[in-house]
């Protein structure tokens, strides 16, 4: 399974960015595609997920600022950042977890990141 992320770069507080990934590869049907950032200094975290079924899971600090969408049928899935905060400043990563029916355990897949800066 690979990633491809594009997108990301510098912009203003306030101003809007999208990020977007694309996975190739043997995609299982069960799975969850999202965005993970790291702080410089920091762990990694959780921005936001979408499930094959639909499912969204955003964190807390970007609710009612971003969005999370996917098209199944490209598998591709797609971050669109408003009003940009300098915390939200970071690498953000691509991310698939995906899994057999009959195998409960989810497999880790990762892009390579790519940087988004709000300068404060």
């Amino acid at each position: 399974v690979q990633l491809q992320a594009s997108g990301g770069g510098l912009v203003q507080p306030g101003g809007s960015l999208r990020l977007s990934c694309a996975a190739s590869g043997d995609i299982l049907s069960i799975n969850i595609m999202g965005w993970y950032r790291q702080a410089p200094g920091e762990q990694r975290e959780l921005v936001a997920t979408v499930s094959s079924s639909g499912t969204t899971n955003l964190s807390d600090s970007v609710k009612g600022r971003f969005t999370v969408s996917r098209d199944h049928a490209k598998n591709t899935v797609t971050l669109q950042m408003n009003s940009l905060k300098p915390e939200d400043t970071g690498v953000y990563y691509c991310n698939i977890k995906q899994r057999r029916s009959y195998i409960p355990r989810y497999a880790d897949y990762w892009g390579q990141g790519t940087l988004v800066t709000s300068p404060a």
